[in-house]
């Protein structure tokens, strides 16, 4: 390739870089510029503050039937646009009787789950009950959809004549995460090994395959806090024509962000 080729190569790539990059940008801007969601007035009218809070005046009405646009919100109160231009704030409890453009009751979530579900990440730690003996286990959970999410766990029990560490890897389903008390359900599999005490005799290890049920409550504490109550079914696979079941109780808290 000459000198003059490469020259007119890497114009030709930069000018195609450039394209790419204004295309992305373009498609990341366009979404924010976007009309926003417009909500029809049910009650004889709504009043729109200066800021939001209460201590803010107010400075406009507007009227039943109107429309308006929610533009941002900042905990329980929204920005809003009336229908005459005038942008102003609204709380939460003023909006939950208007209709969307579906013709049905605009939802409104509460802060601390609205912020919830829109977090991924998930780390937690319990301490319960594993067929009598003290248990404890820690997880780390990634939430890929508002129901659905994929969670790892490792624990550990220490018995009376031995010891046991164990993992398992669970899809959850929450069917109703947007409430503050939710149950969940999950499934999952992972291994299992127990050891016996060094006294005992003819000891032997056990490495095995587990499976598992599990089914809670989650209940939003805080902003960023859950506590959370399981109850699990355990089966270890010891041997081909072999099972051991366990029952498990925890309660603990877990963080997200």
């Amino acid at each position: 390739m000459t000198v003059a080729s490469q020259h007119q190569w890497r114009r030709a790539l930069a000018r195609a870089t450039a394209c790419v990059m204004l295309s992305v940008l373009g498609v990341g801007v366009l979404p924010s510029a976007s009309a926003a969601e417009q909500v029809q007035i049910t009650d004889p009218y709504i009043e729109l503050r200066t800021g939001p809070g209460r201590g803010y005046p107010i400075f406009h009405v507007a009227a039943r039937e109107e429309w308006i646009e929610i533009l941002l919100r900042h905990t329980d109160w929204f920005k809003v646009r009336a229908a005459s231009g005038q942008e102003g704030w609204v709380h939460r409890s003023q909006l939950e009787t208007t209709l969307t453009e579906a013709g049905t009751t605009k939802a409104f979530r509460d802060i601390l789950l609205d912020d919830y579900l829109q977090r991924k990440l998930e780390l937690g730690a319990a301490w319960g009950q594993f067929k009598s003996e003290p248990m404890l286990k820690v997880w780390s959970a990634y939430r890929f959809s508002d129901a659905l999410s994929v969670e790892g766990t490792i624990g550990q029990v220490q018995g009376a004549f031995s010891g046991t560490d164990f993992w398992h890897v669970n899809l959850n389903v929450e069917p109703w995460s947007d409430k503050r008390l939710s149950p969940f359900f999950g499934i999952g599999l992972g291994r299992f090994k127990n050891i016996p005490n060094a006294s005992l005799v003819n000891a032997i290890v056990t490495n095995a395959n587990l499976a598992n049920a599990a089914i809670g409550l989650r209940f939003h504490v805080a902003e960023r806090f859950v506590a959370r109550l399981d109850y699990s079914i355990y089966t270890a696979y010891v041997s081909d024509a072999d099972s051991a079941d366990y029952r498990a109780v925890t309660a603990g808290i877990a963080f997200f962000f």
